[in-house]
């Protein structure tokens, strides 16, 4: 999704700054393990729609790792992505531009007095990307940028976390995401973002910046294709409050993730399955991740 890729929101609930034990204010706005095969392949010029269909569930994990008792979230989502590949050239690649609306249904416990909890369903926050560009480098390697801009426009309570599904700030996202598929059918891809945060105004509270990526190591076998894939995050600032960090460490999280991933194609149409088991996670929720994606055009 972001770059031929984002999605769309991840439907990882949104979090109280003011409660001690979490990280960031709100939640991840890429669906992270949402890209694997041919992450880094724009498709020809035309019209094309992806629908990524996700669940996930998972514990919250402190600044050491540890499991916060009471504290977990589970949440599926459907996002809804239209991409435009145009008949355009800016500097020898192809023009593309994008639209990801994310719907999220998500149910959190908290052990917080006052908060409890709670489920909530509505929009999640909206992707853009008017300047997409992909090469192709035959035979081999495909290679796509992009800067993904994410619109606060999910539900969001200042108050209440179990009643939030957007981040409530804008961020902008440099995209560079690669592919190599040889003719013996082996796959190895990658998305890597760098995701730059602004501050939420209603709470003057800044999440850290973050690096993230997405992978895929696969083999392709006619329609069918297997692999390995997975994420990788890690934040590189501190979350800040009225101008000061946060907590000793920032609260800054990272999370681990990995799993089978399995794809086939049929009539001009792909299907994607996959699943994430995250690990060495710190402030963060850990849990897994289960993704369908349909991708055709139209």
């Amino acid at each position: 999704m972001n770059t031929v890729q984002s999605i769309l929101l991840l439907a990882v609930p949104a979090l109280l700054a003011g409660t001690p034990v979490l990280a960031k204010e709100g939640p991840d706005q890429y669906p992270n393990g949402s890209e694997n095969f041919m992450a880094g392949a724009l498709p020809p010029p035309g019209n094309y729609f992806i629908n990524y269909l996700g669940y996930y569930q998972g514990d919250y994990r402190d600044n050491d790792g540890h499991k916060v008792p009471g504290l977990n979230v589970s949440a599926t989502f459907d996002a809804l992505r239209f991409i435009h590949v145009t008949n355009q050239k800016i500097f020898g690649g192809d023009w593309a531009v994008h639209a990801i609306v994310p719907l999220v249904s998500q149910r959190m416990h908290t052990p917080f007095p006052g908060i409890g909890n709670g489920s909530v369903f509505g929009l999640g926050d909206i992707v853009i990307d008017p300047l997409i560009i992909g090469w192709h480098f035959p035979p081999d390697w495909h290679l796509t940028v992009g800067v993904d801009i994410y619109l606060p426009t999910g539900k969001y309570s200042k108050s209440n976390p179990t009643d939030s599904v957007g981040a409530n700030y804008y961020s902008f996202e440099p995209i560079f995401a690669f592919t190599y598929l040889n003719q013996g059918g082996f796959e190895a891809s990658a998305k890597l973002m760098y995701n730059l945060k602004t501050k939420n105004l209603d709470t003057d509270y800044q999440s850290g910046n973050e690096f993230h990526m997405d992978y895929l190591i696969g083999q392709h076998f006619g329609p069918w294709a297997v692999g390995l894939a997975g994420y990788y995050l890690r934040q590189t600032t501190d979350d800040q409050v009225n101008g000061q960090k946060v907590g000793p460490d920032g609260r800054r999280g990272q999370v681990f993730a990995y799993g089978p991933a399995i794809k086939y194609d049929y009539k001009g149409m792909s299907f994607v399955g996959s699943w994430n088991h995250e690990s060495s996670v710190d402030n963060r929720f850990q849990g897994n991740k289960f993704f369908f994606k349909w991708v055709t055009a139209f």
